[in-house]
């Protein structure tokens, strides 16, 4: 991709004669826009093999990977030529499926742990310049989420309401008459344990503890896939 960028940015200049749509869209010291796309949700888990007091040894996998939906706000500021800050609030909507595998007999005990993330990306974009009516560019940022979905006692695990990703991604300007078409690839890091280790909720029924006390930690990934309309 960096490759990319430098062909267009040292090509670009011989074509600023072209007709270009909307030749000074990105001249505006700020503007305004929205984005919808999906999303894959995926947790790296740290299993550390503790043997429950009935001798069960537990491990924990996500086999699978379901598509979540997503829809933000933006609002664009322009830094310089090159760099622009964006804000990008919005609400994801997801799950993840986690089994646990009994390690003597191969018993799986299964939890569809769904999400409905409040998120707040802030993401610094730099771009090449503008090749007729396209212009890649790279994102980089911090995202605080917040979960506001409803967990259940009786659920096998529970996760913090609270995650913070570092993110990186690539996507395309596309200019046409009226507005910017964006497509963006992202990929997000967690930094944080999300596992909820203390269960007061499981006072009454601490065998249930064995699954979480069969992990030290687990951290959260993202596949994100937007599109943005400027």
């Amino acid at each position: 991709m960096l490759a990319v960028l430098a062909v267009f940015c040292a090509g670009a200049k011989q074509f600023n004669d072209k007709l270009m749509n909307r030749p000074y869209a990105d001249l505006k010291a700020w503007h305004l826009g929205f984005s919808i796309g999906m999303h894959m949700q995926d947790l790296q888990f740290t299993n550390n093999a503790a043997v429950a007091d009935n001798g069960e040894q537990w491990f924990a996998e996500q086999p699978s990977f379901s598509p979540g939906f997503c829809v933000n706000g933006l609002i664009d500021f322009r830094l310089s030529t090159y760099f622009n800050v964006r804000l990008s609030p919005g609400i994801w909507f997801g799950n993840k499926i986690v089994n646990f595998r009994e390690a003597g007999s191969d018993a799986i005990e299964r939890q569809n742990i769904k999400s409905t993330l409040l998120v707040l990306p802030v993401d610094l974009k730099f771009s090449s310049l503008r090749y007729r009516n396209v212009r890649p560019y790279l994102v980089a940022g911090v995202m605080p989420t917040f979960d506001v979905g409803k967990r259940r006692s009786s659920e096998l695990l529970h996760l913090k309401k609270f995650d913070t990703f570092l993110t990186i991604g690539l996507g395309l300007d596309t200019y046409f008459p009226y507005f910017k078409f964006i497509p963006e690839v992202k990929f997000c890091f967690g930094l944080a344990d999300v596992i909820e280790h203390k269960r007061p909720d499981l006072d009454d029924d601490p065998g249930q503890m064995r699954f979480t006390n069969s992990l030290d930690r687990a951290v959260s990934r993202m596949f994100v896939l937007t599109f943005y309309f400027e």
